[in-house]
């Protein structure tokens, strides 16, 4: 295999390296929208403590073909994300890989192959066999901790912790089901404050989450017909941090816009119709507890 048959290589790898992490992501990098590559960008950050642009992934990774390969510093961050220590060590060890399996196999190695697969199906049909026959299925509401009312299945993400990678639940009427002892679940929401918990059959058919309130009063600006702009403004110099970071994720995949404070303020001081239609989908706070980072999506 030459260097540009071996990026390609190194793409699918980046690829399926995002779906341990992302497993409800089933696409390819045709189908990879602005959010997923947000994700990528902070999963390749968390993992080589070094930073690739949006742009970068759109020029190099979305492409199903590449005509040349990119700089070498940016392969070897894509090496390090796949496991590796460099692009040198990708390409040697892959050549390897590509003229070892080139070999005629053997009758006896054939036959061996076989076995193992066989194995390893019956094994795959054990594990679901139980997976879905250990236990009944337990329905746990979720709720706000200081109104007791049901929570919106659309404001919440629930996912099952397991083997280091975090599994998308489906959340139905504010409520989640688990059909197996012991499963740890994260519960998420840009309102309220993160909260895991350990399902099993002693568990409270009920969940309650504290309010996140600088984010309830952003949801409220966002989202109601506060007509008094002046103490909008004051109420924002509060919650928001000096050097706060507004990413706004626009429809249709055109990309995202960046604001600052003074630009996000103004833009969220007088309710409109636009502002309405959008909707928050990820807030974090600074030492102080200001908001320092909002992602919003527009719909």
């Amino acid at each position: 295999m030459n260097p540009l048959e071996l990026f390609q290589l190194l793409k699918t790898d980046v690829l399926l390296t995002y779906k341990k992490r992302h497993p409800y992501f089933e696409g390819t990098w045709k189908t990879f929208t602005s959010q997923d590559i947000l994700n990528l960008i902070d999963l390749i950050e968390n993992k080589t403590n070094q930073r690739v642009s949006e742009k970068w992934i759109y020029t190099h990774l979305k492409p199903e073909e590449n005509p040349k390969l990119p700089r070498k510093d940016m392969l070897d961050i894509l090496s390090q994300l796949v496991g590796y220590s460099s692009w040198d060590e990708y390409l040697f060890k892959n050549k390897k890989e590509s003229i070892k399996y080139s070999k005629p196999i053997g009758r006896k190695l054939k036959i061996e192959i076989w076995i193992i697969i066989g194995l390893v199906l019956i094994a795959i049909a054990t594990y679901f066999y139980y997976q879905f026959n250990d236990t009944e299925t337990k329905a746990i509401i979720i709720k706000d901790a200081f109104t007791n009312k049901k929570i919106s299945s659309d404001e919440i993400k629930a996912t099952v912790l397991e083997d280091e990678t975090e599994k998308p639940i489906e959340i139905v009427d504010s409520e989640i089901k688990i059909s197996k002892e012991k499963t740890k679940v994260l519960l998420k929401s840009p309102y309220y404050k993160e909260k895991t918990i350990v399902v099993d059959k002693d568990s409270q058919a009920a969940i309650s989450l504290q309010p996140d309130d600088y984010a309830m009063m952003l949801k409220a600006f966002m989202k109601s017909d506060i007509k008094d702009w002046q103490t909008r403004k004051v109420q924002l110099q509060k919650i928001l941090s000096e050097d706060v970071e507004v990413i706004v994720i626009l429809k249709d995949n055109l990309g995202s816009e960046y604001f600052n404070k003074k630009e996000f303020s103004e833009k969220i001081i007088v309710p409109s119709a636009s502002l309405k239609k959008m909707r928050l989908i990820d807030i974090q706070h600074n030492g102080k507890n200001e908001i320092n980072f909002v992602r919003i999506i527009q719909e």
